[in-house]
Parts: C-alpha cells; sequence; structure tokens
C-alpha cells in the first residue's frame, strides 16, 4: 500500500539512478530518458560538474535566511541580469511561485504609480503557467480549476492565435499579458517573431506589461538562452525555472528597473527561495548553458533532430499531423490520442510525455549526443509501423 496522495497517474515503473541521458529502473532496464523530469534536468542525470558542486556546497552551507545577504544570491542575480533584458531578479522555488510572483509584480507596479485599478492579467486560454490557486485560473482550463472554487479573478483569456479577440479584451484595467513563449503543456506551439512584437507593441500602446513566461522554454532549450531572444523584444517581467537548477529546485523572476522599484522591502518574500545550495548549483548551470558554444551545439543537434522527425512524418502522414516546437523542446502531434503511442515508446524504452493536441512531448537534455538522438529515432520510426 502507498501512503502517497492520488493526485498522479504514476507508470508502473520506478528508477534507482540516472546519467546523461539514460535512466536505470529498478528492475535492471535501461531508458532513454526524452522526458527529463519534463525539461528539468538540462545537463541530463548527475552531470559530473553539477555532482561536484553540490557536494562541495553541501559541506559548507546549505540554507541562510533572506533576512541576510547571501552572495551566492548576488553572483547568480548578477550573471542573470547581465546576460539579459533583466535589471533585477527575485529568487523562488519553482516555476509556479516565479509566475505567481510575476502576477504580484504586475500588479504591485499598478499599484506604486497610483492606479489599483489596473490589475487583471490577459492570458492564453487553456495555457500553463502552474498548479497553484491563481495560476491555474490564470491558465483559464476547466480541467485545472474544476472543484477548486471559488474562482480566483483578475484574470481574462484570449485564444492562442485570435489577434482581434487579444486586442478586444484589454480594458483599462489590464495590468499585463502573460503568455508562454513556446505553449508547453498546450501542445508545444510557437508563438512567432512577429506577434511578440506585435504583443510587445500592443503594451507600449496600451501602456502596460509584457510577461515572457519561460519557465518550460527558456534557459537554453530553444537553442538560445531564452526563446524570445530572437524577436529582439524586451518583455517586462519573465519567471524562469526548470532547467535554472539542471535538476535541482529553483525559480526566478526577471525584472526591468521600472517594475522591480515596485518590490518595496516586505512586499514579497520566500523562506527557501535564493538559499546558498541552489544558487550554487544554479550557477554552474548557468555557465555551461549560457556558453555560446554549448548554445550553438544546441541549435545544430535540435535542428537534425526536427528535419528526421519530418522525415518520419513524411513516411507516416496518416499518423502524424505535425512537427512541432523550437530546439529541444519538440512536439510530434498525431491524428490519433497519443497514450497508446507514447506506451509503446516506453516499451521500446524511450520515455516521453504528453500534451494537449494529441501532442507526444520530446525533451531531451541539452547536451544530448548525436547518437542517443539517432537512437531515439529508431524507436519513434519502429512504434510508428506498428501504429501503420
Amino acid at each position: 500500500m502507498s501512503y502517497l496522495a492520488k493526485n498522479y497517474n504514476r507508470k508502473k515503473i520506478s528508477f534507482k539512478s540516472g546519467k546523461g541521458s539514460y535512466l536505470y529502473s529498478t528492475n535492471g532496464s535501461k531508458y532513454l530518458d526524452f522526458v527529463q523530469g519534463i525539461a528539468v534536468n538540462s545537463l541530463g542525470h548527475a552531470h559530473p560538474k553539477l555532482v561536484k558542486t553540490i557536494n562541495k556546497q553541501s559541506k559548507k552551507l546549505w540554507h541562510v535566511s533572506n533576512a541576510f545577504i547571501i552572495p551566492e544570491g548576488e553572483i547568480l542575480a548578477k550573471k542573470l541580469a547581465k546576460k539579459t533584458f533583466a535589471d533585477y531578479v527575485m529568487f523562488q522555488n519553482s516555476g509556479t511561485e516565479a509566475t505567481e510572483a510575476a502576477i504580484k509584480v504586475a500588479r504591485r507596479y499598478f499599484y506604486s504609480i497610483g492606479k489599483p485599478n489596473k490589475n487583471r492579467i490577459l492570458c492564453v486560454k487553456n495555457s500553463f503557467h502552474g498548479r497553484t490557486l491563481a495560476a491555474i485560473y490564470a491558465s483559464g482550463s476547466k480541467k485545472m480549476t474544476e472543484g477548486f472554487g471559488p474562482k480566483v479573478g483578475g484574470f481574462d483569456h484570449f485564444k492562442f492565435g485570435d489577434h482581434k479577440s487579444l486586442k478586444k479584451k484589454i480594458t483599462k484595467n489590464t495590468a499585463a499579458i502573460m503568455v508562454e513563449t513556446i505553449l508547453g503543456e498546450g501542445g508545444i506551439k510557437v508563438i512567432p517573431n512577429w506577434c511578440l512584437k506585435g504583443l510587445r507593441k500592443i503594451c507600449n500602446e496600451k501602456k502596460i506589461l509584457l510577461i515572457l513566461d519561460e519557465v518550460q522554454c527558456g534557459i537554453g532549450r530553444s537553442g538560445d538562452f531564452f526563446a524570445f531572444e530572437q524577436s529582439k523584444v524586451k518583455p517586462d517581467i519573465v519567471p524562469v525555472a526548470k532547467g535554472l537548477g539542471g535538476g535541482f529546485p529553483i525559480g526566478a523572476v526577471l525584472m526591468n528597473k521600472k517594475v522591480a522599484n515596485a518590490m518595496t522591502v516586505g512586499s514579497h518574500g520566500s523562506t527557501f527561495g535564493g538559499n546558498p545550495m541552489a544558487m550554487k548549483v544554479g550557477c554552474e548551470v548557468f555557465d555551461i548553458i549560457s556558453n555560446k558554444s554549448f548554445l550553438k551545439n544546441v541549435k545544430k543537434n535540435s535542428k537534425y533532430f526536427h528535419i528526421q522527425l519530418n522525415k518520419i512524418k513524411k513516411r507516416f502522414p496518416k499518423l502524424i499531423k505535425e512537427v512541432r516546437g523550437k530546439g529541444f523542446l519538440i512536439g510530434l502531434q498525431l491524428y490519433e490520442d497519443q497514450s497508446n503511442f507514447i506506451k509503446n515508446l516506453m516499451k521500446n524504452k524511450l520515455l516521453t510525455i504528453k500534451a494537449a493536441e494529441n501532442v507526444v512531448r520530446i525533451l531531451p537534455p541539452l547536451n544530448v549526443k548525436k547518437n542517443e538522438i539517432n537512437e531515439a529515432l529508431k524507436i519513434i520510426n519502429k512504434v510508428c509501423l506498428q501504429h501503420k
């Protein structure tokens, strides 16, 4: 009997260890892991530099209150600010915390300039911003909000790609537009660069804020440090998490100076956010992923993966509808429910995970080797043959 709550539909398998792109089950089987904790293990399992960093820091200091200066946090904040649009950083422990904090920052900004009624956040319908109360209502999914009333107010929604609806939903009380640069749970849908530019223009015209949620698609997963970089757009607020810790719990809100000035002493806090252990790991992950040659390799290998997946799509046009995504945030959209397809991939020792719209989500570590990509392609092709 398990004493864990039943809020997860867990597969009947457990793992004893992992190394790089592979997981090793308790029954002795080896799996190619292209879930990686849902885009969390950006450098794969048990990366030697992260293991070394954790071991070294664990002998020094794990946790200290934010009532004191935390040098490791100062260092990581500086690295993130110098690399990105941000002037200031606020550390959290997860993606959900980061998006919740982003919402608070947006509302607090307008409060600080004497416009407290500008507090509504406009989001994509059936997007995903986390599982806490405000986050599920920001996502606008009936499935996620069912049974968790009363409704958390302050959110409006528009359909993905419906620009007329977006403009109509902006009112005098709108504080910000919040979107995932690449929708993850919603089906691996990339917002085009021209659209990101349009969002920035609208926000400038309406004098509201732009929040780009990069919790899943950020920190190198797209092939750029942030998925919005090629658009040249500068958001006001960006929540990040997942890949920044390489498997260690971490989250952050990146902000420009204008909005950060509203976050005065006591306006927000986190007991564990910014702890020395997480900060040290984050610094190591940042140094590896932000390297130009590393990101160049992500682009090169992910391009190869996309090309080969599209070749498989052409071989099975009645099964695969579309190859979606950018970098190593990849979706195979099927014409049928993807559950059996994912099960068969797993039977063949390749781990993937669901997304909306019949999408098989494929999330290899960013340092995945080409031979491992080829191994995955071989399994995907084999399973396609079985489903033909």
